[in-house]
């Protein structure tokens, strides 16, 4: 009886032992659940646009092994609104919308999930809404654009040279989609980085209304190429306009990503935001419990502002090295995009500006922005509100604001 009580005794302990070791096992293996992030698109691949978000989104995730929960093709109405609480309902700690018009609605996720981070591009209200969950996102864009400028006026110079057109005959063509200081700041940093090189250039500018309308952008590059533009870029998102180039033979500078491999003969370089230095930077400060910048803008050093690889058949000769040397000078502070002695308006010298920062429904200029000799481009919040109509560039419509 003892015996048997003893080996009962031991099989007991050691089922104990097992049992201990199975749970702990269990415990052990079980996998870490990961974070989830929410991604809203205003389209999908096929605007590059979005295709730039897209491509940068999945970087940032793969790289910092969370899980990337995309929406595509979501207006800027009350749908962004639905889908961003549908990504929390989905387990989302932070959720990024990539387009101007998704900000109201981003804003009313955010009032409404106060435990959630809500994060947004190209917006302007983050830093006098009074939500600390929501933040406004951009980059230095226009110092990538005012050296594509560069490129293209480097280009205007050796169509010049060749006799293909006098000086005072290089205009430029722009395709643009609104009326917006993001898309004014744009257009000017570009003709100011084309007029560093090319003094005398003059630029037209043809809006559309969309941010993305192939048929509309392809018809307002043909309507500048009609008007003698020699060459075109543009803000707006499809090959529309890099495709009407290419079809007439006129050199582009396209926006978001190198459209060499449709347009071989035309497409010069492109200027754009890598947005995988801000989500890394977003997911980080979400896993480390820190607060995200309420404006966050970022530039050339940082890696948020760049261009692609100069096509050397199309640009001109020297493109890469007058590049890197106005890079340089950019970086180090010595030189700016707005800098006021290279414009006028109106004929006058710029030596005061007062700009919307501070966004009303009535657009009231709040702050003064020129110091030191240069207009303070996206300082004082992180999306661009230079919107001053500078002598050298002409308006062909203007009812798209």
């Amino acid at each position: 009886m003892k015996k048997l009580r003893k080996v009962l005794a031991i099989l007991l302990a050691l089922g104990l032992v097992l049992g201990f070791a199975a749970c702990g096992d269990t415990v052990d293996e079980k996998p870490e659940e990961k974070l989830k992030v929410g991604f809203i698109f205003l389209h999908d691949e096929n605007s590059t646009y979005d295709l730039n978000f897209i491509n940068a989104a999945k970087a940032a995730c793969d790289e910092l092994g969370v899980e990337m929960i995309p929406k595509y093709n979501i207006p800027e109405g009350n749908e962004c609104f639905e889908e961003a609480c549908d990504l929390v309902d989905r387990g989302c700690s932070v959720v990024f919308a990539d387009s101007f018009g998704h900000e109201d609605f981003m804003i009313q996720a955010a009032e409404k999930y106060p435990d959630v981070q809500f994060c947004h591009a190209t917006g302007t209200k983050a830093h006098t809404a009074g939500v600390p969950n929501f933040h406004n996102a951009f980059a230095s864009i226009y110092e990538g654009r005012y050296l594509a400028g560069i490129a293209a006026g480097m280009k205007l110079n050796e169509m010049i040279e060749a006799g293909q057109f006098k000086p005072e005959e290089a205009k430029m063509g722009y395709v643009g989609a609104f009326t917006f200081a993001e898309v004014i700041s744009g257009y000017t940093s570009f003709y100011l980085g084309a007029k560093s090189v090319c003094p005398t250039v003059t630029m037209d500018v043809q809006f559309t209304g969309s941010w993305y309308d192939e048929t509309a952008e392809k018809e307002a590059a043909n309507v500048l190429i009609s008007n003698g533009c020699k060459l075109i870029s543009q803000h707006a998102d499809s090959m529309g306009a890099p495709t009407a180039c290419e079809n007439a033979g006129i050199p582009n500078v396209s926006y978001n990503g190198s459209t060499v491999a449709a347009c071989p003969n035309t497409f010069i370089v492109s200027s754009r935001i890598d947005w995988t230095p801000y989500f890394k930077y977003m997911i980080n400060c979400v896993v480390n419990g820190e607060e995200i910048d309420t404006d966050w803008c970022k530039g050339i050093p940082e890696g948020s502002v760049v261009l692609t690889e100069i096509n050397e058949k199309a640009a001109a000769a020297g493109t890469a090295e007058a590049i890197e040397a106005a890079k340089a000078e950019l970086v180090a502070g010595t030189r700016h995009v707005f800098d006021v002695s290279t414009f006028t308006i109106g004929g006058e010298a710029v030596t005061s500006y007062m700009a919307d920062v501070d966004t009303d429904e009535n657009y009231t200029k709040d702050t003064e922005v020129v110091a030191d000799g240069y207009f303070h481009e996206s300082e004082f919040r992180s999306a661009p509100y230079f919107d001053a109509q500078i002598d050298g560039i002409t308006l062909l419509n203007t009812n798209f604001g």
